[in-house]
């Protein structure tokens, strides 16, 4: 079973590697297709416009890595990992940290690559959730879909004009879904 510490000499190593320690195993993440990697980076920029200005929190991208807890409270069997998109208040972390940081995001937002299956990234956000995240986002590009997640509470899915809000965290925020979609230039 290979630790954090193993994780993080592997890093040294292949820098240009994106890792994550998930039940003692090293996950290598590709790249992420063009899509996908614009509407993380969409999401990002209209998160940043409101959180900043306010001085709610930070927002980070795919590359952020957050230790986890262990469910079971064994320090062996940590993970690693890194939500595509990811929110913590500024009470919680008020100073950015060179390394990995050791809390659970208080949003995590996973956007479905081309080849990702939804179930992984369902039980990504779950796992989150039970850990003390306030509000878990799946993004489907192929349905056009976004579903937001709340611990013992029913998903709720949005559609293209659907209004995506999490007044619990960003409160004021709204955002259309039709605003992630990459536009079509003629």
């Amino acid at each position: 079973m290979l630790t954090i510490a193993d994780l993080e000499q592997l890093q040294t190593e292949h820098p240009e590697w994106q890792m994550e320690l998930v039940e003692g195993n090293i996950v290598i993440m590709g790249p992420s297709d063009y899509e996908s990697e614009e509407i993380g980076g969409r999401l990002l920029t209209f998160l940043n416009m409101w959180v900043l200005s306010r001085k709610l929190g930070r927002v980070t991208g795919s590359s952020a890595g957050f230790i986890l807890p262990s469910i079971d409270n064994n320090s062996e069997k940590r993970n690693l990992r890194a939500p595509d998109v990811s929110f913590v208040k500024a009470e919680r972390l008020k100073k950015s940290k060179r390394d990995f940081v050791e809390l659970v995001p208080d949003l995590v937002v996973e956007i479905k690559f081309k080849s990702d299956r939804i179930k992984p990234l369902e039980e990504k956000i779950q796992l989150f959730l039970q850990l003390g995240a306030t509000v878990g986002i799946l993004i489907d590009p192929d349905k056009l879909t976004v579903t937001v997640y709340r611990f013992n509470q029913a998903p709720v899915i949005l559609k293209n004009h659907d209004i995506l809000s999490v007044p619990e965290l960003l409160p004021g925020w709204e955002l259309s879904v039709s605003e992630l979609w990459p536009p079509e230039f003629e």
